[in-house]
């Protein structure tokens, strides 16, 4: 009996919060009699027939909160549970804190049922992870916008960590690259106001939109102390592979070794991938290091196509699990008419390597396909549904994680190389310099000519004693 109340009230509870989501404070609603969907009322008068005035209605949902919550207490009571946990009596805590704000509150313009149940959700979302968020209508319109690729931006990838807005990623070749801007680096101001003091969302409306507007950035970074870059929105677009070449004597060792860097994952790159290392395998490369340091991921479809460059049709590379089943899935490598490329492999790695790029490091380091090294990555390995809500705002949520073929959990783990081989802050700044050669400086043109990717050293030192114990045994110890 008790829980077809809780339900009864439950739906009128959904009933009224719809009405106070669609109709916020000074709007009315339509109906029978109703002055039209979005017409301006006086809070002062008397609602008309078919006009929900807010402030009635937030004490009608804290009212259907409360009993709801005492029927679901009478019901846990019954069943013996000492605290019920069915959602209603702290549904009942907000109705009656949200009534009391829009009672009460002094500025009435800043009380609006809309503002302060997007700023809940903001609240919610953002308590769940980095990567959970609560989208306005205007941010699922940027969302939209950023899948098609019509928007303009600085090429960064930022999160919010430890109450810092960090930059995770910079696109190589594009503004903020060519500016400067390095992984690690914390923004404190984007156009002179305090990134502390703003949503995350407000930011990334910032950061990006019209080509050819400045946007100014004041970064604290580890070593050098604050500095302020003036940057310029663009169309980002940027080839995914890069730097192909064959190594030098001095890695080889009297071995051909290729050398490959994908700095993202795009719908192209296993295709562009493919095409370079057949250009390679025309040369006699005998093993191949794969550089995936900074490399911020991408889209998950092109991570696995880039794994099956390496791997039987059909393998499995990473799984989804979720709490409901649709979100549970594997990855499977496709189909390839092409042969399989047997060569050994070592894959470099670092803190700046996340989400697709640990997918494919994980697969082959699970499936004993590639020696990793270099640092710990990044553990960015969940995955993100957008869910539109029926007044045009949107949930980013995260519904599932990604594991590897052996079930390791990436998220806040990360891979662990075989082969650990740290970097200095000095290091990763002179090799980020090194990447964007074309636009150095004569003084950092003379400091990239002494720097020495040991990392990249201790990758071509493995590919070599793999080379070698080939030779002596006749076994392929890199192939499943």
């Amino acid at each position: 009996m008790r829980e077809g109340i809780v339900w009864i009230l439950a739906f009128f509870l959904g009933l009224v919060s719809a009405q106070l989501l669609a109709h916020p404070v000074g709007s009315a609603a339509a109906g029978d009699g109703a002055v039209g969907p979005r017409s301006k009322i006086d809070s002062n008068m008397d609602s008309g027939p078919g006009i929900v005035e807010a402030p009635r209605a937030s004490r009608v949902l804290a009212a259907l909160a409360e009993m709801a919550a005492v029927a679901e207490a009478a019901e846990a009571a019954e069943a013996g549970d000492e605290k019920p946990d069915g959602g209603y009596t702290s549904m009942a805590v907000f109705a009656r804190a949200l009534q009391l704000i829009r009672q009460d509150y002094v500025d009435a313009g800043r009380a609006g049922c809309r503002r302060l149940t997007h700023a809940a959700l903001r609240g919610m979302l953002s308590s769940l992870d980095p990567h959970s968020q609560f989208m306005d209508p205007d941010d699922f319109k940027g969302l939209q916008e950023d899948a098609s690729s019509h928007f303009g931006g600085l090429g960064i990838q930022v999160v919010q960590r430890d109450g810092e807005l960090v930059i995770v990623g910079v696109t190589e070749g594009g503004a903020a690259a060519r500016a400067g801007l390095v992984p690690g680096d914390r923004i404190l101001r984007v156009d002179g106001r305090l990134t502390e003091r703003l949503e995350f969302q407000e930011i990334t409306r910032m950061l990006r939109g019209d080509v050819g507007r400045k946007v100014v950035l004041t970064v604290l970074r580890s070593e050098g102390g604050l500095r302020e870059f003036e940057i310029v929105r663009e169309n980002i677009s940027v080839a995914s592979v890069r730097d192909v070449r064959m190594l030098g004597e001095d890695l080889g060792g009297g071995y051909k070794l290729g050398y490959a860097r994908i700095t993202q994952f795009n719908m192209p790159t296993a295709e562009e991938l493919g095409g370079h290392l057949d250009t390679l395998e025309k040369q006699g490369m005998q093993a191949l290091v794969l550089d995936l340091r900074f490399n911020p991921g991408g889209l998950l479809d092109s991570a696995v196509k880039v794994a099956g460059q390496f791997l039987p049709p059909k393998t499995a590379v990473v799984s989804t699990e979720g709490r409901v089943s649709s979100q549970s899935r594997v990855y499977r490598t496709p189909d390839r008419a092409g042969a399989r490329r047997r060569y050994p492999v070592a894959i470099l790695i670092n803190h700046g390597s996340a989400s697709g790029s640990e997918i494919v490091a994980g697969a082959l380091k699970d499936l004993n396909r590639a020696v990793l090294v270099g640092e710990t990555t990044f553990g960015k390995g969940s995955v993100q549904s957008v869910i539109e809500l029926q007044d045009g705002s949107a949930l980013r949520l995260t519904t599932a994680k990604y594991y590897t073929p052996s079930k390791r959990v990436i998220h806040e783990h990360g891979v662990v190389p075989h082969v650990r081989a740290v970097f200095s802050p000095e290091q990763e700044r002179l090799l980020l310099l090194q990447r964007r050669e074309e636009t150095l400086t004569p003084e950092e043109r003379a400091e990239v000519e002494e720097f020495r990717d040991t990392q990249l050293g201790r990758a071509a030192a493995a590919l070599r004693g793999l080379l070698i114990y080939a030779e002596r045994t006749g076994k392929e110890s890199w192939l499943r």
